[in-house]
């Protein structure tokens, strides 16, 4: 009978043992998943591929920041695409930039948020050593009368001219503001680029080539790409600031009217002294 005792005493003991470290490890796992919750972010983007170079730089800044935190990007959106995305909840902000209509997009329940001022220049591949063009030698490019850069005191080099597609904001700000460009109907010498990171591979890797894209995908060349001054005026951040160089885009954050607190705190990061000095480094130009 002691020995049958005992055993029934051992295995109650090990019974107890086992449902001791089941729980301990249950519980183990669930202060884990909280702590996950906690710390990990997930922030989805996405829209007009001529923003994303500067929100890629940011969301980079962002994640050294915030170690949990991921920024994802995406390939690109048209507008209608992209708010129809963000209002299915498929992306948490969406990229934007010329024509938008803020006063519509709230009343459908977004808010948006400027976050910058991008120059539009004229860039060139670093093999070009012309760094002022007047708008009529844009133009005479442009129309295929000027093929080579030593008639503009360059060296014997043939120009590769590039162009985004006219309804892309690159090509829309170019045309408005270079009033020789606006019904140019352009050779097919002129190659388009789709999309802005094809404007910038082009511009980088052709010697030659002159192309219209921002003082962002400049900044981050690592001077590949040179931009010219149009008219004798810089596209510096100063005259920016004070208009005196009309080649700008607008860069937009569009988020549901009460956002996640994941895509606040972005937005917050983007909106603060680190942000603005992120956004500076990179060629445009923070808002107040």
């Amino acid at each position: 009978m002691k020995t049958g005792h005992s055993t029934v005493v051992k295995r109650e003991v090990l019974r107890r043992f086992a449902v001791h470290q089941a729980f301990g490890l249950a519980l183990g796992c669930t202060i884990a998943a909280a702590a996950y919750g906690q710390t990990a972010e997930r922030v989805l983007i996405d829209g007009s591929t001529g923003v994303t170079p500067l929100i890629a730089t940011l969301a980079k800044a962002y994640r050294e920041h915030n170690p949990g935190a991921t920024v994802e990007i995406g390939k690109g959106m048209g507008t209608k695409a992209r708010m129809k995305a963000l209002t299915e909840g498929r992306i948490d902000i969406a990229m934007a930039s010329h024509g938008l209509v803020a006063d519509e997009l709230v009343r459908q329940g977004m808010a948006v948020q400027e976050i910058a001022k991008v120059a539009v220049v004229f860039g060139v591949n670093s093999t070009v050593p012309v760094r002022v063009l007047a708008e009529n030698q844009i133009c005479d490019i442009y129309s295929g009368r000027l093929a080579n850069w030593k008639e503009l005191g360059g060296p014997d080099l043939a120009v590769a001219p590039r162009t985004r597609p006219d309804t892309e904001v690159d090509a829309e700000v170019v045309r408005q503001q270079v009033s020789c460009l606006a019904q140019l109907q352009m050779p097919e010498a002129v190659r388009v680029m789709p999309k802005s990171g094809d404007m910038a591979r082009e511009l980088a890797g052709t010697a030659g080539a002159i192309g219209m894209t921002t003082a962002t995908v400049v900044e981050q060349s690592q001077a590949r790409i040179k931009p010219l001054a149009l008219n004798g005026i810089e596209a510096s951040a100063d005259n920016v600031r004070s208009g005196a160089y009309k080649l700008t885009r607008d860069s937009f954050l569009v988020t549901k009217a009460t956002p996640a607190p994941a895509v606040a705190r972005f937005l917050e990061f983007v909106r603060s002294p680190e942000g603005k000095r992120v956004i500076s480094a990179n060629g445009a130009v923070p808002l107040d």
